[in-house]
């Protein structure tokens, strides 16, 4: 059998393979963002992941979410994100924790451990949990903002939150974060483009979730993939 990791190691060199091999990277959510995100890291060479989600595949998810097919409707997303992640690499060692994020277990779940932490959440308390939480015990992460209502895939970028335009949720992020005494420093995805107000789409409040826009195939996976690039890039400079 060849060796899958042979077009990786011409790009990322030996010594950048057995670095990725050697990270500890946490991805919670696993929806749009989340399950390309932890597949991009996995396929990269990524040697130990956790990955987090309480969900289960709902039938709306298909237009955008990997995990997502009419065959693996009602099922849990980690158990079939994971599955496909092993299916990759075999040797990955994986934890997966299928459960919602409280803000006990944000703040437990964050460890020095960790190289990285990827916040693919779309609510935005546990969201809020996990960030605080990295903060507070200095462990980086990347944090996903909106992709929903939104279709320009060229405004897409990397930025300290502080630095964040025209995303509703990058603002609401930044304002709770002022309260707790966090105005800077966080990694953020975000596109600059102003989401349509006509696709937004009240809710019950399930789950931390009051809203939601319409989503397209392609906008959560590319800010998993900007995520995800992030990741490898500071893996490979260690």
């Amino acid at each position: 059998m060849g060796n899958w990791k042979e077009r990786a190691e011409l790009l990322f060199k030996e010594e950048g393979i057995n670095k990725l091999n050697k990270a500890n990277v946490l991805v919670v959510g696993l929806g749009g963002v989340g399950s390309f995100a932890a597949e991009f890291l996995v396929r990269a060479g990524v040697g130990k992941m956790s990955i987090v989600d309480g969900d289960t595949v709902d039938i709306t998810n298909i237009n955008r979410q990997l995990p997502a097919l009419h065959s693996t409707v009602g099922q849990p997303k980690v158990k079939i994100v994971g599955d496909r992640l092993l299916d990759i690499n075999p040797e990955l060692q994986l934890t997966r924790i299928e459960e919602f994020l409280s803000p006990e277990r944000a703040y437990d779940l964050v460890s020095p451990e960790f190289d990285y932490v990827l916040d693919c959440i779309d609510s935005l308390t546990p969201k809020m949990n996990l960030i605080i939480a990295a903060k507070r015990k200095k462990v980086k992460l990347i944090s996903n903002m909106g992709a929903g209502g939104k279709y320009d895939a060229a405004k897409v970028t990397v930025r300290d939150i502080s630095k964040t335009e025209y995303c509703p949720l990058a603002k609401n992020i930044r304002k709770r974060l002022k309260k707790v005494g966090i105005d800077k420093g966080v990694k953020a995805v975000y596109s600059a483009e102003i989401p349509d107000s006509k696709s937004l789409k009240l809710t019950d409040g399930t789950n931390f979730k009051k809203s939601f826009y319409g989503t397209n195939s392609w906008m959560p996976a590319l800010f998993g993939l900007h995520a995800a690039e992030t990741v490898v890039k500071h893996i490979i400079k260690k």
